[in-house]
């Protein structure tokens, strides 16, 4: 299966920017993209922060403009939407009938979860009570298949003192959920951090992806979020039975492409200055 896994769009009424960048026209990059060479994917998901303020112009601008992407697409909501405003504009978009945009997809590579970690007034993630139960249900229904989560918030602390203390509330709680399922869980995906972030926790392996309009500056020990314009990517997720990579592309990139493979070994090796 192949999987495109985008972040943190930001949206903001058409005709403004967002410090000084488009949202909108980089999405318009991507999907050109993503249209060109990954029209085979069998589902885009966008984890979440598809708008900035939760404006109804901003939804509607971003409902336009995902109407061009060919593959399917799965949206979740983050810190910076509004539900109310996400249900007008994607009402074609499942969620779960307790009010949180939650649901979950059966495809080739097994059942996907598409949680809601959104708490009002708040940057953290949470996942209530309510939200808790529902995950364990979705988790039940899974019935043997493999399971991947995705969610706006990431699940544990990645080392990034700003991000960290707006990450999910409940780890506790979430990890007390799936760990009856860490046999079957093969991937969690996030976003909100604005980074390129892999690794694992729990034994489970998780990936977030850069932001398409503006990047979160790496730096392990800053307890103030910095903005960047370091280039926006995608990432295309290939899933098969014995492995899912994850590759990171960043569409935006213009530098000069040039041949590099076709020397002989020995040309390689001994070859100095390099060209």
């Amino acid at each position: 299966m192949k999987l495109i896994h985008l972040s943190d769009t930001h949206f903001v009424p058409d005709g403004k920017k967002l410090y000084g960048h488009d949202p909108k026209a980089r999405l318009q990059i991507a999907i050109e993209d993503i249209n060109r060479n990954h029209s085979d994917a069998e589902l885009v998901v966008i984890t979440g922060d598809l708008t900035h303020w939760g404006e109804p112009d901003a939804f509607s601008s971003l409902a336009s403009t995902l109407d061009h992407l060919k593959p399917r697409v799965q949206l979740l909501i983050g810190n910076h939407d509004e539900r109310d405003v996400f249900r007008t504009y994607f009402k074609n978009q499942k969620h779960c009938g307790d009010g949180f945009i939650q649901s979950t997809r059966n495809v080739s590579a097994g059942h996907f979860i598409f949680l809601d970690t959104v708490l009002k007034g708040s940057h953290a993630g949470h996942l209530c009570e309510t939200r808790l139960k529902w995950l364990t249900d979705a988790l039940g229904d899974a019935v043997g298949n493999d399971i991947f989560i995705f969610m706006h918030h990431p699940p544990c602390d990645l080392g990034l003192k700003a991000t960290d203390k707006i990450g999910l509330q409940q780890k506790e709680a979430f990890k007390s959920v799936i760990t009856p399922y860490l046999d079957r869980l093969r991937h969690l995906f996030f976003g909100h951090v604005h980074r390129p972030v892999a690794g694992s926790w729990l034994g489970i392996p998780i990936s977030s992806v850069r932001g398409i309009n503006h990047q979160i500056w790496f730096d392990l020990e800053s307890e103030d979020i910095v903005g960047s314009f370091e280039p926006p990517s995608y990432c295309v997720v290939l899933i098969n039975n014995d492995r899912v990579v994850v590759h990171y592309h960043d569409f935006m990139d213009a530098s000069p492409k040039f041949p590099s493979g076709n020397s002989p070994w020995n040309d390689w090796a001994t070859r100095f200055p390099h060209p």
